[in-house]
Formats: C-alpha cells, sequence, structure tokens
C-alpha cells in the first residue's frame, strides 16, 4: 500500500498549496470514506476539463492543476491521487480506453482513480467533471464513471498503477496548448 501513498512527480502531495488543499478538503474529519467523497467531489466540480471549458493552459502535476484550476481527465486524476495521499488514503490511477468519435474509429486513453475503501477495497471514480451525458458519482461499492464501455477496442484497463502511464505524462508534457493535446491524446 505504500506506493499508494507516496508522492510523486505528478502527484505532489508534499506541495505547500496541495497539502494545503488536502488539509482544508479533510476538515476534522476522521472517516476515509468521507474524506475520499469530499476529495472526489471537489475535484470532480471545482476543477475545469480543459476541453469542456476551451482552456488553453495544459497541466499535468497536481500542484500545476491546483495553481490553473483546470486539466484534462489525467491531470485532474493526479490532484486527486495527491489530495487522497495527502491525507493518508491509498489512491491510485486507472485508465480505460474510449473511442474519440464514437464510432470507434479514433481512440484515446482515458484517466481515472482507484481509491482503497475500508469493507469495499479498490473503488474506481471518475473526477473528469460532468456534463451533458456524463454524470460520475461517489456511490461506494456501486461504481458510477463517467463513460461505459460500449465499443468493440474500448476496455477498461485493470490495473490500479501507483504512477501514471509514460505515454500519458511523456503526451501531456509535449504541448503547451490544450486545443492541440486534445488534437493528440495518448493511447496504448
Amino acid at each position: 500500500m505504500e506506493a499508494f501513498l507516496r508522492p510523486t512527480d505528478v502527484s505532489d502531495w508534499q506541495h505547500p498549496s496541495v497539502l494545503a488543499r488536502a488539509q482544508i478538503l479533510r476538515g476534522g474529519m476522521a472517516d476515509v470514506v468521507a474524506i475520499a467523497r469530499r476529495s472526489f467531489e471537489w475535484v470532480r466540480d471545482e476543477i475545469r476539463h480543459s476541453s469542456d471549458y476551451r482552456l488553453t493552459p495544459v497541466t499535468c502535476a497536481a500542484s500545476e492543476v491546483l495553481r490553473e484550476g483546470s486539466g484534462f481527465c489525467y491531470a485532474k486524476s493526479h490532484l486527486l491521487a495527491a489530495l487522497l495521499r495527502a491525507n493518508g488514503v491509498p489512491a491510485g490511477l486507472c485508465y480505460q480506453r474510449l473511442s474519440l468519435d464514437d464510432d470507434g474509429s479514433r481512440f484515446c486513453l482515458h484517466g481515472l482513480n482507484a481509491i482503497f475503501l475500508p469493507k469495499v477495497g479498490w473503488y474506481r471514480v471518475d473526477a473528469r467533471g460532468n456534463r451533458e451525458g456524463v454524470d460520475a458519482q461517489f456511490t461506494p461499492p456501486t461504481e458510477r464513471l463517467a463513460f461505459p464501455i460500449r465499443l468493440p477496442g474500448e476496455a477498461d484497463l485493470p490495473d490500479v498503477r501507483p504512477d501514471p502511464l509514460p505515454v500519458v505524462v511523456d503526451t501531456i508534457r509535449a504541448y503547451v496548448d490544450a486545443a492541440v493535446l486534445a488534437e493528440n491524446l495518448p493511447d496504448l
């Protein structure tokens, strides 16, 4: 479990701003599920998804996401992992492979999280942000992710990872404009 609690380059929970936000979200709570719910809902609702809001900055590390208030799904998952880890809640990174055009002609990875909850085990959540047609919720033990697997070629990747996939970080860090990144999203 130690790997799912440590800081990394992207889940940089020891950064002062990330630590401060984690403490605010924890408040006086000790219940892991309540801390996880509050952290998930805050990232989902308060950090804007770059594409949904047509924002330019590209963020990767949790501290960058917090500073800009925005990021793609991958960056939002890095922030959620950092906030949870800062509060002693084991958190990992997960991926889905989804069709970009809803017809199976192009695919990309979609980033989300898994949180280790008492009495539940690893529980996946998707803080990408809700919008029309997307309604991700925190309802353990039932998962309510943003996107169901529907088409051939789409998949839930089974691993819970302590670190992001290198292709995700390399792709994010290769671009400074979110519109350009949106045309070059990572895939397996």
